[in-house]
Parts: structure tokens; C-alpha cells; sequence
């Protein structure tokens, strides 16, 4: 059973989100602050990769981008999604440049932000192992399965959104296999209004112009007609 932790000062917020994992299965945790986060981290310990800390930015005390830098510091093993009443550009950057796997921002729907803690855990059961450094191929790139992150041969980032980060490892992950939109919408959860099941068709057509050589005639996603997406190894 995986575990979330909560920290956020609304008391409110804590307790609706607390009550919806917990009828979703999830064993949940809370904190008001970085002292009572640190006290559950002291006290209780986590459980190694199956662990998400919903972290408010706007904290009393320490914010969560300080504390998202310290887990990721100490607490590797640990996902972190940050949560903010800010949509801001600027915030989201610092928060993922700071460690966090994704950001999200409210007002949320809870069923999205099931379907984003899902997707997180399931990229870091992906991993390697932490630190190993090994990563995985993506037709001519690699896929940094620690950072989350493609690169070039030649060691250049790709600059990739987080939930194309998210599809490229639902395909490397799962190479040789059809995908269904409806698969890669629980591998790859998007936000608002691109959580219908035709936008993945628009996600996969920007991803192909990213990474495509020739973006009208895919090798890397290919086209299932009528049921989904592949990622071929012989690409």
C-alpha cells in the first residue's frame, strides 16, 4: 500500500485529500509544516520508492521549495508533487529545478491527483536504482531514468515538458506494445482540459515534432490504426 504524506497549513485541505487516498487505498500522512514534516520523517521513516509528499509552496516557516530541496537531498527515494495557488511559470520552474516529479495547482480535481501520484510512482518503480546512473534508450536518445530527463548522444538536453517526459517513459518502458489512449492517459495523467482521451493524439503529435527527424512519417511513436501507439525497438 502506497503512502502519502500531506503538508499543507489548510487544515481543511489536509483533511478532504487525507479522506479521498484513504478510500482510494493509499495510507496517508499529515503535516502542517517543514517541522512536522521532518518529525514524521524522524519518528516514522518512510518506505523506500513507494512514498509521495504532497508539498505546499506557500508553508509557514520553511516554503516547500527550501523543503522539496532538502528531501530530494536527503530522501531521494521520495516523489514529490508540489502544490500552489500560483500559476505562476517562474514558481513551476523553481519547483521542478528544485526536485520536485511534477506540480500542480489549485484548485485541483482529486481524481487528477490520484491519477499524477500514480504516475509518479510508477516513473520512480521504474528507475534503476538511485544514483546508478543507467539509462535507457529512446531510439537515438537517452532517457535518464534518475533525473527524468532525454538527452542526445552528444549529452545535449531535449527540452520536454514533464508529461512528455511521461509518455517517453510509457513507451520505453512497455517497447514492442500497443499502447491505447486510455493506457497512456493512466502512464501519462495531463492536466485540466487535455484529460480527454483525444488529446493524447495532440501530446504524441508535439512530442513527434521534438524528437522526430521527420515528423510526417514517425519512427520513434508509431501509429496503430484504430487502437493506439508503439514504440518499435527497431527504431
Amino acid at each position: 500500500m502506497a503512502g502519502i504524506v500531506i503538508v499543507d497549513d489548510e487544515a481543511s485541505l489536509r483533511h478532504m485529500v487525507r479522506d479521498y487516498f484513504e478510500l482510494a487505498g493509499y495510507r496517508v500522512r499529515e503535516a502542517a509544516d517543514g517541522h512536522g514534516l521532518r518529525r514524521l520523517i524522524e519518528v516514522e521513516g518512510y518506505e523506500p520508492g513507494a512514498e509521495i509528499v504532497l508539498l505546499d509552496v506557500a508553508l509557514p516557516g520553511e516554503s516547500g521549495f527550501e523543503l522539496a530541496r532538502f528531501l530530494r537531498e536527503r530522501h531521494d527515494r521520495l516523489g514529490v508533487i508540489m502544490l500552489t495557488a500560483a500559476a505562476s511559470v517562474v514558481d513551476r520552474v523553481v519547483g521542478l529545478e528544485g526536485g520536485a516529479d511534477d506540480y500542480v495547482t489549485k484548485p485541483f480535481d482529486l481524481r487528477e491527483l490520484v491519477m499524477r501520484v500514480n504516475a509518479v510512482l510508477r516513473r520512480r518503480a521504474a528507475r534503476p536504482g538511485v544514483g546508478s546512473g543507467a539509462p535507457a534508450r529512446f531510439g537515438p536518445y537517452r532517457l535518464d531514468l534518475v533525473q527524468f530527463r532525454l538527452f542526445t548522444d552528444a549529452g545535449s538536453p531535449v527540452d520536454l515538458l514533464p508529461t512528455e517526459i511521461d509518455l517517453v517513459v510509457a513507451f520505453s518502458t512497455n517497447p514492442d506494445k500497443v499502447l491505447s489512449r486510455e493506457q497512456l492517459l493512466k502512464l501519462a495523467p495531463a492536466r485540466g482540459d487535455d484529460a480527454l482521451d483525444r488529446s493524447i493524439d495532440s501530446r504524441i503529435t508535439r512530442l513527434r515534432r521534438k524528437l522526430e527527424r521527420d515528423p510526417q512519417n514517425p519512427i520513434l511513436i508509431q501509429t496503430v490504426r484504430g487502437t493506439g501507439y508503439i514504440h518499435p525497438t527497431s527504431s
